[in-house]
């Protein structure tokens, strides 16, 4: 059987005996792991949608002000990888250039001649450039390079001669600080991955549930007789603990870095998609809790309970954290 649910109540409390024994062992052995946490070279597998990740792999290396990480968290906060998107104020396309700053610094990245907003095949390699000619102008100020040339790209390269670094603006100090967060998510670790405190609270909310049915577009509430789907019990579950997650499988895919198969810790969210080289395609999650299992709200007509992961369509995982949940565009707007 590929579905595994314990009825009555002495399977469920041996069942979850072995939980806290596991969640407990793993962490012992994780201990020792949180300040070995490695920063990142290139992208994680899967964080970015796979028609641009050529793109975001070599236009992210252009200067040593980016990286892939960097550049992959800019496109996302601005647009959420949506080619077309357009915001009120006029910005265009997967990078959101106002037409004027466009025509300014919009470069043919593709080679055919042409310059358009719209096509990513040029909208990200101008991103790129464009990150790279305002480092230029603030190579000379003290401090991260990155970090100001974020903040020459939020408040201008003035401002950050000026003040000597990131200037004391509140919006630029945020902004810095949600790219060099949400560029965790898009890194490709090289060391393991931090484990998260609040997991084992946020598994103790999951097991609460057990046993109640599914109800799609469930968030708990009362009126819901506490019912939940895939992403409003990981969501709760993470509320329990302080950190508020989006609602929807697919934006909470970046609410921090993505450990490996064999790298997984209780609390870790994990993802399923219809297309593995596609973020965008998740359609479920669940919270890991250790032996290749999980607790997940799957379907209509089926109740919480314990999951294999180990399914064809899994896409991977994300080890949440505070900022990570903090810097996503939807936390952002909140």
């Amino acid at each position: 059987m590929r579905k595994f649910w314990v009825t009555g109540g002495l399977g469920v409390g041996l069942v979850l005996c072995f939980l806290a024994l596991l969640v407990v062992g793993v962490y012992a052995a994780a201990a020792g792991l949180a300040g070995g946490a490695g920063r990142a070279v290139g992208l994680a597998k899967g964080a970015v949608p796979a028609a641009y990740q050529p793109l975001v792999q070599k236009w992210g290396n252009l200067c040593p002000a980016i990286n892939p990480a960097l550049l992959a968290a800019q496109l996302y906060q601005e647009s959420g990888w949506n080619p077309r998107a357009q915001s009120p104020a006029a910005a265009q396309g997967i990078a959101q250039f106002i037409p004027g700053t466009w025509q300014t610094h919009g470069i043919d990245g593709n080679g055919d001649g042409r310059r358009d907003v719209w096509d990513p095949a040029d909208a990200i390699p101008s991103a790129a450039s464009y990150d790279c000619e305002l480092a230029k102008y603030v190579k000379d100020v003290p401090g991260n390079p990155a970090h100001n040339m974020l903040a020459a790209y939020n408040a201008g390269a003035y401002r950050v001669i000026k003040a000597g670094g990131v200037p004391a603006i509140s919006e630029t100090q945020n902004y810095v600080r949600i790219i060099t967060t949400l560029a965790k998510s898009f890194e490709a670790p090289v060391g393991r991955v931090a484990p998260s405190r609040q997991a084992a609270s946020a598994i103790y909310f999951a097991q609460e549930q057990l046993g109640k049915p599914y109800l799609w577009g469930g968030n708990g509430t009362p009126e819901q007789n506490g019912r939940f789907d895939c992403s409003g019990l990981t969501k709760a579950a993470y509320h329990s603990v302080g950190i508020e997650l989006p609602r929807v499988a697919n934006d909470q895919w970046n609410a921090g870095p993505h450990p490996k198969r064999d790298e997984l810790l209780p609390g870790d969210l994990v993802f399923f998609a219809h297309d593995l080289n596609d973020p965008r395609s998740i359609h479920h999650v669940g919270i890991y809790v250790g032996g290749g299992y999980m607790i997940n709200a799957p379907y209509t007509g089926a109740v919480i309970r314990f999951d294999k992961i180990d399914k064809p369509d899994y896409i991977g995982a994300t080890r949440v954290t505070e900022a990570g949940a903090k810097a996503l565009p939807s936390a952002n707007a909140a």
